[in-house]
């Protein structure tokens, strides 16, 4: 007998009976209270019906083992991924990380450029870090750069059997205290020639310490960059070269983000370029040296074999020609070089630089600066013991000392603001200002300018070098760029005159701030010339007819009596008497006058200056 569940013919027929008595009955009466209950009386078993039809259809969902709804068609399982083995939490790409960071940590004892490292004397890279950062606070960028050898595991996957890690290890690291961004070059891998990575790697992180205003610190060591002939078989074509890197460099230097440099190693072409390119630079003198190009290179381009990388770039080449500014004897003293430098200067040249208190007072007196000045002209005296003396105890470093020496300059604190300091040297060259010296003062008042330091300078001038080596080496045109120097920086500049302050170099020093701040000790003598000369010249005719007429023991008479009067009338109380100098002060306050003079530029001036610089009023310029 067929069933009429199943859509039998009776069932059908059953259905268009229903529908039609269903149509041609009347509606329905209104409900009363009488209907409505027995309607409700009807639903809880229609209720329960439905929610328990409901319930399976969720526990089929939520259970794989529960019966699912044989009245739904059933879904079609997933087909098994191979990925579905691999660890969740992705343990196996951060194990491949780890293992390469371990490689590259780690020295190998038998490669041929460790060993060569450590045969010239030179710590391992991963060596310089540790000792030149705060320990702990290295945090590498690109650890895993490099050229690995992969293995297949026989499941479809890989892992790292050998890794050369990029020549250059950069990252961030903490100075001090302070956060810095790193760069230091791997000799040991390719002599540090450049490889796939290195020149983004360093090209970024120089755009990270413009664009986060961090001090960048380069650790030289190799060609940092340049390129080798080689690169021509591994890639199949030659390039043709670029120097991207400059564009940020030179946007760094200019808005005063600290760059500086070491050389620890042979520094070949864009590798002492980028050294070079900095606002200090030092020189490990046992093991740096820094050329265009390699003695094997010079020997095939001008002829001179046999050089050793000393002999053509050392220390006692580039460190007195003006190139790097200091000789360090060893690696670490060149470290703690960077570290006093870097301890002077702001982040950046929207900042004021970083006051570092300490015991020594600033209304301190130094009675022995009166007498340091000698009486005779002719004698000399340590300019440097004035500025040890008036400065805070134990905070002058000089720069540059292996050249330029007419001209001492460098950074110092005085009641526990830093400074740049401009000196004279009497005892080279009488203190005339040659070519080099020029050269060297007018980097440090763009130095100076850079980082908001105020200048003290104590003017011991007799003007500039004169001669045939001083024509030869064109002192006036680079005494000329020191005067464009001193007129085109804007940092204040306060002038102590301790003795002499003669002619157009000793004019261009005291007179380059409007108003200045000149005031001169009892022992100071200026002019037009130094009477040495002055009288010879201002006279030369008067004094050749006494000589003819009268004889040469006249004319030495009437020399010496026209000396006389010049003296007396250059007494430089005569100055102040028309105003010519501001002030005469007694040699031991100095320092109190010009720590009170600081103090008002910390406070109100070079504040104002660094809102200047943010609106665009002022823009030094270092290069």
């Amino acid at each position: 007998m067929p069933d009429d569940s199943n859509g039998s013919p009776s069932a059908s027929k059953s259905k268009e009976i229903a529908s039609e008595s269903q149509s041609q009955s009347p509606a329905p009466p209104p409900s009363t209270p009488a209907t409505i209950e027995a309607t409700n009386a009807a639903e809880p078993s229609q209720l329960t019906s439905t929610i328990n039809e409901r319930l399976s259809q969720v526990a089929s969902h939520v259970s794989p083992s529960a019966k699912p709804n044989t009245s739904r068609p059933r879904r079609r399982s997933r087909r098994k991924s191979s990925s579905d083995d691999l660890p969740a939490d992705y343990s196996d790409i951060l194990s491949h990380v780890a293992k390469l960071r371990e490689i590259a940590a780690t020295p190998d004892h038998s490669n041929r450029g460790y060993q060569r490292q450590l045969a010239a004397g030179k710590l391992w890279v991963r060596e310089r870090v540790e000792k030149f950062v705060d320990p702990g606070s290295f945090k590498e960028v690109g650890s895993v750069s490099g050229t690995v050898t992969w293995k297949k595991t026989g499941d479809g996957r890989e892992e790292p059997v050998a890794f050369i890690p990029s020549n250059n290890v950069q990252g961030f690291g903490k100075l001090n205290g302070r956060t810095i961004v790193f760069t230091a070059d791997d000799f040991s891998i390719r002599a540090g020639h450049a490889d796939g990575s290195l020149a983004a790697k360093t090209m970024h992180m120089e755009e990270m310490s413009l664009s986060l205003k961090l001090p960048t610190i380069k650790l030289v060591d190799g060609s940092s960059g340049g390129g080798s002939v080689t690169t021509i078989i591994s890639t199949g074509w030659s390039y043709l070269p670029t120097v991207r890197t400059f564009v940020t460099v030179s946007k760094a230097l200019n808005e005063g983000i600290p760059n500086l440099g070491a050389v620890l190693g042979p520094a070949i072409g864009l590798g002492a370029a980028r050294v070079t390119a900095c606002h200090f630079s030092v020189m490990a003198a046992n093991v740096g040296s820094l050329f265009n190009a390699g003695p094997a290179v010079v020997a095939g381009s001008t002829f001179e074999e046999g050089l050793t990388l000393q002999e053509l770039g050392g220390p006692d080449i580039h460190c007195r020609n003006g190139t790097i500014d200091n000789k360090a004897q060893n690696e670490e003293e060149a470290f703690e070089q960077l570290r006093t430098v870097l301890g002077f200067l702001p982040n950046h040249g929207g900042e004021l630089p970083p006051q570092l208190l300490n015991d020594d007072s600033p209304t301190r007196k130094s009675p022995n600066l009166r007498s340091i000045i000698p009486r005779r002209r002719e004698r000399m005296y340590d300019a440097r013991k004035i500025i040890t003396t008036v400065t805070d105890t134990d905070s002058w470093f000089e720069i540059g000392a292996l050249w330029g020496q007419t001209a001492i300059v460098g950074l110092a604190r005085l009641g526990g603001f830093p400074i740049g300091v401009i000196s004279l040297d009497p005892e080279v060259g009488a203190g005339a200002i040659d070519a080099l010296g020029s050269q060297k003062v007018t980097r440090h008042l763009k130095f100076c300018d850079i980082f908001n330091l105020p200048i003290i300078q104590f003017i011991d001038c007799p003007g500039y070098a004169i001669g045939t080596v001083a024509e030869r080496t064109a002192t006036m045109r680079h005494g000329i760029n020191l005067a464009l120097a001193y007129h085109g920086t804007t940092t204040p500049i306060a002038s102590i005159i301790t003795r002499r302050c003669y002619g157009v170099a000793g004019g261009i020093m005291v007179g380059s701030r409007d108003p200045r701040f000149v005031v001169a000790w009892p022992s100071g003598v200026w002019g037009s010339l130094p009477l040495e000369g002055g009288i010879q010249v201002g006279h030369s005719y008067e004094l050749s007819q006494i000589e003819k007429t009268r004889g040469t023991q006249a004319m030495k008479e009437r020399y010496r009596e026209l000396e006389e009067e010049y003296t007396r009338l250059m007494n430089p109380v005569r100055t102040a008497n028309n105003f010519g100098v501001e002030e005469i002060i007694d040699p031991a306050e100095t320092r109190t006058i010009c720590a009170e003079w600081l103090r008002h530029m910390y406070k109100v001036l070079l504040p104002q200056r660094v809102m200047d610089r943010a609106a665009g009023r002022i823009s030094p310029v270092f290069y």
